[in-house]
This record gives C-alpha cells, structure tokens and sequence, in this order.
C-alpha cells in the first residue's frame, strides 16, 4: 500500500455480515505494503441481496476481495466462472476479473489443508473426523477432508438437509461420511480431528459448539472461528481438558496467502502477513 490512496488504487473487500471482527484488513494490508503495491483492502458488511452487484462491481472496477458468512454460496452464483474448488464446494470466497469475467475460487480448502496439518503434525489421511456443522466452512473442509483420504467424517448439524447435501456430494473413494442431528448420535469411538466449522464464537454469548466435558475421546480440535485475543472461548475450554486446539488464524493466513495471488499475481510475504497477527493488539 502506497502512502496515500489514489485515483490508481485497487480496492479489494470482504464482503460479509458482520466483518468488524475480520483480521483480513490487518493481514492483507501488511501484505500490501510489504510489496509497495498500489491498493487498499476494506471489510463491507453487506446484506444477501446487495452481495451479487456489490461483488461484481468491485471486480469490474478493478478490485476484487473476499466473501465470509453467511454469503459464500450466495457468491458462488454471482460470478461468471469458478475454479476447481470452487465449483467441488459450491462455495466462493474469493473473486476478481480476468479477461472480462468475474472469477470465484475457494480458497478456505488450501487454507483448511494447512492449519490441520500445522495441529496435526500430518495430514488427515486415514484419520477419523467429527465436523460440527454443514454451512460453507465445512464445504470446504469436507472437500479437504476426502480428499486427502480421511477414513470417515461423522458430521454434526441440526439440518439434515444440508448435511445430506455434502455426505451425497463428497461420500466417495476412501472416506465415508455419516451424518448426525445432534452429538447424541455419534456413538463411541474416538476421532483424531473435531472440527468447529458453525459461527457459533463469532458474537459474544454464543454457546460452545461442543461442551468438551460431553465430548468423545479427542485428539486435537480446529477451531475455524477465530478470536482478536488470539483463541476463542471454545479453543480455552477444549484446551482447559487437555485438548490440543488451535483457532481459524492459520486457516485465515493460508487462505488469505491464496487469494493474494489470485488479485495480484504475485506470491504473498507470509512473513510480513504472519507479523501482522502477532503484533496485534489483545484488547
């Protein structure tokens, strides 16, 4: 980011609702900046019906930018053509123009990839998988998940519908996929992974995805919400039990390093991107 915004400047967004949380802003402008580029990045709350034009808008005016909750599969109909990722999810994160056309990718899987193997150590290859949750978050780890040869993912969420969407969409190969309404029906057995991917930690007062007391035996738990203090409450309380877990921050560095590349074509400083987060406020 240059010193001052200019005529030239490309604005790149996040559209969501709400966004006043996002550390996107804090990590893609470090990113900016690092490399003297000639833009600016913004968090737009924005509602489901303004997303379509507001999104292509910014990318035929130059920009381009993120999509969160709850408009990510929203913005996989907005754009005019979609990556790989994108269009296994059924879900877009990420857009900008290339070629006259708007462009969708999701990158939440590259960035879901690596924060499981950072708390894993390895990848999730033959492991069991609890995931909380059937909106576009766990679109994208569910693709990650088969992937990379997960033996079963059990996933929890309280509409069926949803849930039986994804086990239909990605239930191939190696991994099994089961779906329950609730934790009552998981049944014994231990899972090498539980994965929060609901927006419940986003707004102060939620409940615990999962109460760590009522939880079957766990390996490591990943957080996809992420806290400005650097964990979520849910990230205190599963780690108060012994349980290694870790927040959505490495997920939001992986996610945001792909999408950098996507709007300027260049690789992101990940260490200045990384800086940016450790040198953030607690308050």
């Amino acid at each position: 980011m240059t010193d001052a915004v200019a005529a030239s400047t490309r604005v790149i967004a996040l559209l969501g609702d709400p966004v006043s949380h996002s550390l996107s802003p804090r990590i893609q402008n470090a990113a900016i900046r690092a490399l003297c580029l000639d833009g600016v990045y913004v968090a737009l709350r924005c509602s489901g019906d303004d997303l379509p034009a507001l999104l292509r808008a910014l990318a035929r005016a130059g920009g381009g930018g993120n999509v969160t909750v709850p408009h990510k599969e929203a913005a996989f109909r907005a754009v005019d053509r979609r990556t790989t990722a994108a269009e296994a999810t059924g879900a877009v994160n990420t857009f900008w123009l290339a070629d006259g056309e708007v462009w969708g990718d999701n990158t939440d899987v590259e960035g879901f990839t690596a924060a499981v193997r950072t708390l894993l150590g390895r990848s999730a290859a033959g492991g069991r998988v609890l995931l909380l949750g059937a909106g576009g978050a766990a679109r994208a780890a569910v693709h990650a998940l088969a992937s990379h040869a997960a033996t079963q993912i059990v996933i929890v969420n309280r509409t069926q519908v949803r849930a039986r969407e994804l086990a239909d969409r990605f239930g191939r190969g190696r991994t099994r996929i089961d779906v329950v309404a609730s934790m009552d029906e998981v049944g014994a057995g231990a899972f090498d992974l539980v994965v929060n991917a609901t927006s419940l930690g986003l707004h102060a007062g939620d409940p615990l995805p999962l109460d760590p007391a009522a939880a079957p035996p766990i390996e490591a738990a990943l957080d996809l919400v992420y806290g400005r203090a650097g964990e979520t409450r849910w990230v205190r309380a599963m780690t108060a039990h012994g349980i290694p877990t870790a927040d959505g921050t490495e997920m939001l560095l992986r996610q945001g390093a792909a999408a950098f590349r996507r709007w300027w074509s260049v690789d992101p400083p990940l260490d200045a991107m990384r800086a940016a987060l450790r040198e953030m406020p607690v308050s």
